[in-house]
């Protein structure tokens, strides 16, 4: 979108609960141009950490979200994100019951301009990193209430794969 002669720039993340498609999706939209991508940091961490994490650990994978988001608002870029502060701040009350301020604070100042999240109607595939198999729809639905409480733009992808990639082209096009 043009303004004036200056491309705005736009925050696009894919959320949802765990094994719902973020990731595959995130992928597949990989081959658009115009947008600077930012996958999810929390696998890489947690690889990396090679220990079980911890609530601190948390908010190491949310500088790190941050900080990507600071250089793209810098240069101007549109971003599709992997999962953001919302995730976590989730990830956080639901294991720890409790959410460091700085996930909060970060995502009220930053928020992304829409989310695309990712209903849990596929099948579950395990990872030794997933803890939520029996979850996925009560997570959903707090991913739905918590984007709504934030007042942010929303899409609710949903279908097989290839669908879910038709209907996030679609949405992408039209912003």
């Amino acid at each position: 979108m043009e303004k004036k002669g200056i491309k705005e720039s736009r925050k696009i993340v894919i959320t949802g609960p765990e094994s719902s498609g973020k990731t595959t999706l995130f992928e597949q939209l990989k081959t658009l141009s115009g947008f600077n991508f930012i996958p999810e940091y929390s696998r890489t961490y947690l690889e990396k950490i090679k220990r079980p994490y911890h609530y601190n650990d948390i908010l190491q994978i949310a500088n790190y979200y941050v900080n990507e988001l600071k250089s793209a608002n810098q240069n101007k870029l549109s971003v599709i994100s992997d999962t953001d502060l919302l995730t976590l701040q989730i990830w956080c009350e639901f294991k720890y019951k409790k959410c460091h301020p700085f996930i909060m604070e970060n995502l009220k100042i930053n928020p992304p301009d829409l989310y695309l999240i990712c209903s849990p109607n596929i099948p579950w595939e395990f990872d030794p990193q997933r803890e939520n198999p029996h979850d996925r729809t009560e997570l959903y639905n707090i991913h739905l209430d918590k984007i709504k409480e934030l007042g942010i733009s929303f899409e609710i992808i949903e279908g097989d794969l290839s669908k879910r990639l038709i209907q996030s082209k679609k949405i992408l096009q039209n912003l």
